[in-house]
């Protein structure tokens, strides 16, 4: 598509083209009961990887999480997808990406395997990925820093605001991210500070009870003030025997947090959740259907004021749209499913949450090798 009539483009980087793009598909079993929860027993962790290659010599990585089997047609979706990117610049690509994400989002024959859900989305997740990627390593910068060196204009040209309009026209888009810039530098202390981070790698589904508790020790050792169980058993009192050995380990400062995977239907979600009261949950995660929009309410208002966490498997805008509209409190999606950022950014992360007001709260997600390798270390207090 062409870029004509902007002008921010870098005009050093404005003819290096998009040259080759490749797919990988990359497993990784891991085993032992690691990554497990009540859905997925044995999973083997993989990746639908698209690389984007310039005239320039950069490359642009993105990603994909899947759980092993078909984890090959989001491959073959993704090399779909990143062949009509060939020959443009990124520059061009990115002037106009949210035009272009929704060209492609709405391929009229791909289309019929989503719409903007199941493996298409996937692939697009990749593909996008790598778009964000390439563009930030062309500019010299790392991704967080070019999305603050954007102007307003800028973001919201990135953006597919289509069936979002009723609720966030481009106009208001725009409108929240200019009223927020005068206030930015008080939120760049966060990048002293960083983000608290939880502990999932604490219980996963196939641990056993010893397990769990010297995990929660060793959690708690090396700094983690909250951590995540999951949940979902056959038997709901192996979820709380479970869930009160991390809280007696935790102590009653900790947040601990539970995670059933969808595992359970809505009346069985309505008979346990009340149960895991006991142990004070910062909150109760994916408990029933991740499209059940109305089932979450229903289960939200009766066990308030315990929360719901809920998005992990939220393919699109549209149904954050829905859950914001419903008043679920906690809201997360994952960056290698929901289309990448140009649903993450309307979607999740600022706009749709700013219209919905403070009650809102988006959770930032990490991705699930770095949960079960350990490498999100917790925030330390500061002196």
């Amino acid at each position: 598509m062409s870029a004509a009539g902007r002008s921010w483009a870098i005009a050093d980087h404005s003819e290096l083209m998009i040259r080759k793009i490749s797919t990988r598909d990359a497993r990784y079993p891991i085993g032992h009961g690691h990554g497990s929860d009540a859905i997925h027993r044995d999973p083997v962790y993989s990746y639908a990887v698209t690389q984007l290659y310039d005239d320039q010599g950069l490359t642009g990585t993105g990603l994909a999480f899947t759980l092993g089997e078909g984890n090959q047609l989001v491959c073959e979706a993704a090399e779909f997808y990143a062949q009509r990117l060939i020959g443009k610049s990124i520059e061009e690509i990115m002037a106009g990406f949210g035009a272009l994400q929704r060209t492609l989002a709405d391929e009229q024959q791909f289309r019929w395997l989503g719409p903007h859900k199941g493996v298409v989305q996937l692939a697009l997740s990749s593909v996008t990925n790598a778009c964000w990627d390439l563009w930030a390593k062309a500019r010299g910068v790392p991704l967080w820093r070019l999305l603050l060196d954007l102007t307003p204009e800028q973001v919201v040209a990135t953006l597919d605001l289509s069936y979002l309009e009723d609720e966030l026209p481009a106009p208001l888009a725009l409108k929240i991210l200019s009223e927020h810039l005068p206030t930015r530098r008080l939120r760049e202390r966060i990048l002293k500070s960083g983000y608290p981070g939880y502990d999932t790698s604490v219980g996963w589904f196939n641990y056993d009870d010893e397990q769990v508790r010297e995990n929660c020790k060793r959690a708690i050792a090396a700094g983690f003030t909250a951590m995540k169980l999951k949940v979902g058993s056959r038997d709901p009192e192996r979820d709380l025997r479970r869930a009160n050995i991390v809280r007696e380990v935790a102590g009653e400062k900790a947040r601990v947090m539970v995670d059933a995977n969808q595992q359970w239907t809505l009346p069985q979600a309505l008979e346990i959740c009340p149960r895991l009261r006991t142990v004070n949950p910062f909150w109760i995660e994916e408990p029933t259907h991740p499209d059940d929009v109305l089932g979450h309410k229903t289960l939200a208002d009766a066990i308030a004021p315990v929360k719901l966490a809920l998005g992990e498997h939220v393919p699109n805008r549209v149904v954050f749209q829905k859950l914001f509209a419903g008043e679920m409190r906690r809201i997360h999606s994952s960056g290698r499913r929901a289309g990448g950022r140009r649903e993450r950014i309307p979607g999740r992360e600022s706009a749709l949450p700013q219209v919905r007001g403070p009650r809102c709260a988006a959770c930032r997600r990490y991705g699930p090798v770095a949960s079960t390798s350990g490498f999100i270390q917790p925030r330390r207090a500061r002196s």
